[in-house]
């Protein structure tokens, strides 16, 4: 029997170094407690600069920020609604399937009609070949939501090209992915906007707070007003158009801007974790969550695993419960969760994908084969149909806190090389 922590061992939680509390302080004893302040300005400074981009606009939460690029574009590609309802009313959204579901809410809180584009093996992310079979069926689409998941780039290139080809334009979800690069860019920097949450268990941490990214001044300013109630500039309280509580605080931006210098450190942290796991389990049936190890170097943010099928044992799962089968050689994610959780540590399972939410279940969901709700989800070629589908049955999150200790971690793969004894 394998000893169970004292200490719970975090799937990712917050790391604090004391610089974050010398500017929360300086925030209190200025009395700038409010969202104006000088932590604010120096965090929009500092992760724009950081990231590659001109502006930065600090807002209360990666989903604030998503929202706001959601109407941006919208209105940016079909014009100020007169109705009343939102620029995307009924009009149709690409947007990455393997997520959670901040990515695509947005999306609706605008009355767009959001369109699940399969996932690919190579990193989890958006199927380039998938995206262009949804533009076949769907011509007229011209915004695409990417994400990069669990810090992961997507293949950035052939997706960018696409979204040129059909005239599309790309808010990229890096809300998981500050810090991680592709051919030499971070990510946030390559859709028309880009969007950071700060939440409490990113690779930096506001506790709460995210942030808006764009080369455009005039994008920005609107995205600063409208996050601050849209008040227009007049001496009393003027509102033309429909405006948001959005703005990030000075205490929240303090607690990021003391965070910043500590992101390379987090992230070169983070990447011995998915190493030590790599190396720990490379005699097992599984696969660590992959990248392209030519363009892209990830944030590594969560180490995540994917189980061989032959070495899957029967695993069932429903709406909020799961069912397995234990079986000599085999495992599956609900047994190795179940196992990490025994010993006091924390795993869970991968997103699930948002075209098998019930919520989202009459939205349209296209794989690289053409319209995925009319195939089934049967193997092929070696491979599945629904490749979202696939990763989320056969995957899971290990515990990836950068606090946790080699001999903590060791304790963790051995639980889970137990679990195909």
């Amino acid at each position: 029997m394998i000893t169970p922590f004292e200490n719970k061992v975090w799937l990712s939680s917050p790391t604090m170094h004391g610089e974050e509390l010398t500017y929360v302080t300086e925030a209190y004893e200025t009395n700038w407690m409010s969202t104006v302040g000088k932590n604010i300005n120096e965090v929009e400074k500092a992760i724009a600069k950081k990231v590659g981009v001109t502006y930065g606009v600090a807002l209360s939460s990666g989903t604030a920020s998503l929202h706001l690029a959601m109407k941006l574009a919208g209105e940016s590609i079909y014009g100020q609604p007169e109705t009343g309802k939102g620029a995307l009313f009924n009009r149709k959204v690409f947007c990455s399937d393997l997520t959670f579901a901040a990515t695509v809410n947005p999306v609706v809180y605008e009355g767009g009609i959001p369109v699940y584009i399969d996932t690919e093996y190579d990193t989890w992310n958006m199927d380039p070949a998938a995206l262009e079979k949804a533009f076949e069926i769907y011509p007229d689409v011209k915004i695409i939501v990417l994400v990069h998941l669990y810090g992961t780039p997507a293949k950035i290139d052939e997706i960018r090209a696409i979204a040129d080809a059909h005239g599309a334009v790309i808010v990229e979800d890096a809300a998981e992915s500050l810090g991680a690069f592709y051919k030499g860019k971070q990510t946030g920097s390559f859709g028309e906007y880009g969007c950071i949450s700060f939440n409490g268990n990113k690779i930096i941490t506001g506790s709460s707070g995210g942030m808006f990214l764009t080369d455009s001044r005039e994008d920005a300013e609107k995205v600063r007003k409208w996050s601050t109630q849209s008040r227009e500039a007049a001496a009393w309280y003027q509102h033309e158009e429909v405006g948001y509580n959005y703005r990030m605080s000075n205490v929240i931006a303090g607690v990021v801007r003391g965070q910043i210098p500590h992101l390379e450190e987090h992230i070169a942290q983070k990447k011995a974790i998915y190493m030590r796991y790599k190396e720990g389990l490379k005699n097992l049936p599984v696969q660590m969550n992959p990248y392209d190890k030519k363009n892209s170097e990830p944030n590594f943010w969560l180490s995540c695993l994917l189980i061989d099928r032959e070495a899957m044992c029967k695993q069932v799962r429903g709406e909020q419960e799961a069912l397995y089968i234990s079986e000599a050689g085999k495992s599956c994610p609900t047994e190795i969760l179940e196992a990490i959780a025994g010993i006091n540590a924390e795993g869970r399972p991968i997103w699930k994908p948002m075209h098998m939410q019930p919520i989202f279940r009459m939205n349209p969901f296209i794989t690289r084969e053409g319209n995925g709700r009319a195939r089934s989800n049967a193997y092929i070629e070696g491979g599945c149909v629904d490749t979202g589908m696939d990763i989320f049955e056969r995957g899971l999150c290990l515990p990836s806190d950068n606090k946790m200790t080699e001999e903590q971690q060791d304790r963790i793969i051995e639980v889970i090389k137990r679990c195909f004894e």
